[in-house]
């Protein structure tokens, strides 16, 4: 659905996304993830035609970027950072403004306005002006012209932003729906526990996609696995070390707080002859658990604190 080869955005002399190339296939929520001035907004300006790349290629449904962007535009929906709604205008009357804009008309548009706003939560205010609402309620009111008509593609913008855990899970999961019935979705968000519950890939970025993987794979980037193994009885846990460095799967062994750490490359495979090794040799094991390294921490690893590389001339531009 989505397939962007080498796209780039200059501002004078400020290169904010360079060389950027990935692909979402259709039913699939591609997160990405990045400090601010990483980049992500000004990638999701391009990719949906409202601005044009410096450099690069992009193809949305088979539509060429540049040459179709109005027909991509009309099959995209997008949620900015900044709701931009008519402070004047009812929730029910802004919707229904975008939706004319988006072609709805009559009937559909009096449809698709009552079945978003009950969506997100909004219907017993829809009649209000959204001059009136909460940061929250206005972020609701944005997702639900997203959606409006329907898109094919859809970018959401820190979605979950400003939202109490409630409605938050609301939204989550109704993007799960979306993904279930053959939308593309492209995620930008800071929330890391989000994108690792929601997205099927993550993109690091920075400038550009730092790396590309599933939210399982890129915990694993170094290749290992840390398998704490918790024992019982009267031997010594570190007894165990030079049988463990015996086994041919098993990358390296230490003993902390009493319990073994083991690093392995395929905890599901290797765990079983872990532990029919470790009870051979006299072991009373308690619990075996694998102790993932957290998205997190691969996160800070690739980009590094936030305020650590803001001197770099790679920005983001609202």
């Amino acid at each position: 659905m989505i397939s962007a080869v080498g796209l780039g955005k200059r501002f004078r002399s400020l290169t904010a996304v360079h060389d950027l190339s990935f692909e979402v296939g259709d039913g699939e929520i591609f997160g990405i993830l990045g400090p601010n001035g990483a980049g992500k907004t000004t990638s999701v300006r391009m990719l949906s035609g409202l601005i044009a790349p410096s450099e690069g290629t992009a193809r949305i449904n088979g539509m060429e970027l540049g040459a179709q962007s109005q027909a991509i535009r009309a099959i995209t929906g997008i949620l900015t950072e900044s709701p931009g709604l008519h402070d004047k205008l009812t929730a029910r009357h802004n919707l229904g403004y975008y939706g004319r804009l988006y072609g709805l008309r009559g009937a559909n548009l009096r449809r698709a306005v009552d079945r978003y706003l009950g969506v997100v939560g909004m219907s017993d205010a829809a009649d209000r002006r959204v001059g009136g609402f909460s940061k929250g309620m206005r972020q609701k009111i944005a997702i639900a012209r997203a959606l409006l008509h329907e898109p094919e593609v859809l970018y959401l913008d820190e979605p979950t932003s400003a939202l109490d855990p409630s409605a938050a899970k609301t939204i989550r999961d109704f993007v799960a729906t979306l993904r279930d019935a053959g939308r593309s979705i492209v995620v930008c968000t800071h929330n890391l526990d989000e994108a690792e519950r929601l997205c099927d890939r993550i993109g690091i970025m920075r400038g550009t996609l730092l790396e590309v993987d599933t939210p399982a794979r890129l915990r694993r980037r170094n290749g290992t696995a840390s398998v704490s193994v918790e024992l019982v009885g009267a031997r010594q846990p570190a007894s165990f070390l030079d049988l463990l460095g015996d086994l041919p799967f098993v990358e390296g062994a230490r003993v902390v707080d009493g319990t073994l750490f083991v690093e392995v490359t395929d905890p599901r495979g290797d765990n079983p002859e872990l532990v029919r090794a470790l009870v051979e040799a006299g072991a009373r094991i308690v619990a075996v658990r694998e102790e993932a390294v957290t998205l997190e921490q691969v996160y800070l690893d690739m980009v590094g604190e936030v305020g650590e590389r803001d001197a770099r001339p790679i920005g983001e531009v609202a």
